[in-house]
């Protein structure tokens, strides 16, 4: 299906206020759309905020280790170094940089969805799980919510939540996506504002806990707004806080530093229940791709941006949510 397709089936289905779940790809170019009440169980899974098509009888849980092979720190430096030389130029402000790691693991993709622990969860057969803790957008009452997440830690550190909303690079990157998320949402909506600034989310892996930083932005939504469902949507995309900004410029970075396409990694899913809707960033990805198991990882670089953090970053980010 073609984006323009997609949007004029989720303009459609909005205006006819009838149930649909959405799966749009970061390169935007095999964007899928279901109806609810055609959707079985047997390609996708999902749990979002609650709402799920899972069965209630768990698969057994008996061993979650993860192995991660990253790519050398010589590997990433080069990707860094180009994105860091962009950034001194002032091509942009922000870019979130990206890679894959090679893993191993001891349960299947689908025990470790029906385990883990996260606000949006997505399983596509033989293609990936997605576990993330970032909401995209959420529209409730005619209302819209975004809640960018920038700025990680692992909570055993001394002093981790000070530290975290101290550090002037965080804080940097934090005011720089939020600003483009409300300038984002102040194309589809009036009234944008934000309600909370960098509050703090402890996430639990198996090994550790980690502290994230998000802000909520919200703004109020015309009262024909499930009539354009799908441009509203597909106008607020690439996410900010997995691109950069400005978008254009960055976008072009990302793709000659990564050096392939995402896919549906920081692509977005969701759902709309004939009235509300909700959506996250498929974030904290494994996918399999050729006979082996990649974990997907990155983070934000700005100017401030130190190599050896960040490589230390992405690695901290390959986890699997379980207690």
């Amino acid at each position: 299906m073609s984006i323009s397709k997609c949007i004029d089936q989720m303009n459609e289905w909005g205006r006819k206020q009838v149930p649909f779940l959405f799966l749009i790809d970061f390169e935007m170019e095999k964007p899928r759309v279901w109806r609810l009440d055609q959707l079985g169980s047997d390609e996708i899974l999902f749990s979002l905020n609650g709402f799920s098509n899972a069965r209630e009888n768990l698969p057994a849980l008996t061993d979650s280790k993860l192995d991660s092979f990253p790519i050398s720190f010589e590997e990433y430096k080069e990707k860094f170094d180009f994105v860091h030389e962009r950034l001194l130029y002032g091509d942009s402000f922000l870019v979130n940089l990206t890679v894959k790691s090679r893993v191993e693991l001891t349960a299947s993709m689908l025990t470790l969805f029906y385990n883990s622990d996260a606000k949006y969860k997505w399983f596509l057969k033989n293609r990936f799980l997605c576990f993330s803790p970032e909401t995209f957008i959420q529209i409730k009452d005619r209302k819209i919510f975004s809640h960018p997440m920038k700025g990680t830690i692992d909570a055993s550190l001394p002093d981790a939540e000070k530290e975290l909303l101290e550090n002037k690079k965080e804080l940097a990157e934090h005011i720089t996506i939020v600003d483009l998320i409300r300038n984002d949402l102040s194309r589809v909506a009036t009234n944008v504002t934000i309600n909370r600034f960098r509050y703090i989310d402890e996430i639990k892996t198996k090994n550790k806990k980690i502290l994230q930083v998000s802000s909520e932005i919200v703004g109020d939504l015309p009262e024909n707004y499930n009539e354009r469902l799908g441009s509203i949507i597909v106008s607020l995309l690439p996410a900010g806080s997995i691109s950069g900004a400005p978008k254009p410029k960055t976008i072009e970075i990302i793709q000659e530093a990564e050096k392939e396409k995402r896919g549906y990694y920081t692509g977005v899913f969701g759902y709309f229940d004939g009235k509300n809707l909700d959506s996250g960033v498929a974030i904290r990805y494994i996918e399999q791709d050729g006979g082996n198991t990649f974990y997907r990882s990155g983070g934000g670089i700005t100017s401030q941006s130190k190599v050896q953090d960040e490589y230390e970053e992405m690695i901290q980010k390959i986890y699997v949510p379980v207690a």
